[in-house]
């Protein structure tokens, strides 16, 4: 691991009644702890699960609307809301990384087409916006990602198919042995989160807690469902 410690600088946040303070996991978050090479942030929309990533990627000087940093594009309201009030402590300090974001992976691909053909090389040789939205975001895990760093992930799995999130676990897999990167992961997809032994951090929990797979609601939703498909369909258009 690279990034070992997030600190919340609580002396410099104004009000708790303005966002994104006033997001329940924030209220009374004074640190994070990694302790893996893989670390999953969990919990419902708007729980800051996002939030909390984009200002790591902030701090780790990528770009926030997605990229690493030397990846200088503008996309409107991509600016770190809370990026000024976090400590991030390393051991050792790293400065290669990407922030991938699935919102805003348009406007990175555009970004890199500004470049010309030889910025293609990086990411498998072809413009990102001749691949379908997976195959896009395939070539940036394959090709882009690789080098010893931190990487950032935004939900991958917006774009990627059951079996293509089961191909990026063994993406995630090969960097991290060695010790040669981390990965920090904002998702919903239980099988993603299926990855052995990583750190689950619940952030429908204040403050933000650590977790088992099979206590996220991820799983048990997902689990429940697959097995009783009837019954939940049923309850759901009954009520």
């Amino acid at each position: 691991m690279f990034l070992r410690r997030l600190s919340l600088l609580k002396e410099r946040i104004p009000s708790h009644k303005v966002y994104p303070f006033s997001i329940p996991a924030f209220k009374s978050l004074e640190k994070i702890e990694f302790n893996n090479s893989v670390t999953f942030f969990v919990g419902e929309n708007g729980s800051g699960k996002s939030t909390l990533l984009e200002a790591i990627a902030y701090k780790c000087d990528f770009n926030t609307a997605g990229g690493g940093r030397n990846n200088y594009y503008e996309v409107q309201s991509s600016e770190s809301a809370l990026g000024d009030y976090i400590r991030l402590s390393w051991a050792p300090k790293i400065t290669n990384g990407f922030f991938l974001r699935a919102e805003s992976l348009y406007n990175f691909a555009s970004h890199i087409d500004s470049l010309g053909p030889a910025a293609y090389e990086p990411y498998g040789g072809n413009s990102l916006h001749k691949q379908s939205h997976g195959e896009s975001f395939l070539s940036i895990f394959a090709n882009r990602f690789g080098k010893k760093g931190i990487y950032l992930l935004d939900e991958p799995e917006a774009a990627l198919s059951p079996a293509r999130q089961l191909t990026l676990l063994r993406i995630i897999r090969d960097l991290v042995e060695g010790g040669r990167s981390q990965f920090i992961i904002a998702t919903h997809s239980p099988i993603i989160l299926a990855y052995p032994a990583a750190q689950i951090l619940d952030f429908d929990t204040s403050p933000v807690s650590q977790t088992t797979y099979e206590d996220t609601s991820h799983y048990q939703i997902t689990k429940g469902f697959l097995e009783n498909r009837d019954r939940y369909l049923r309850k759901l258009f009954e009520e």
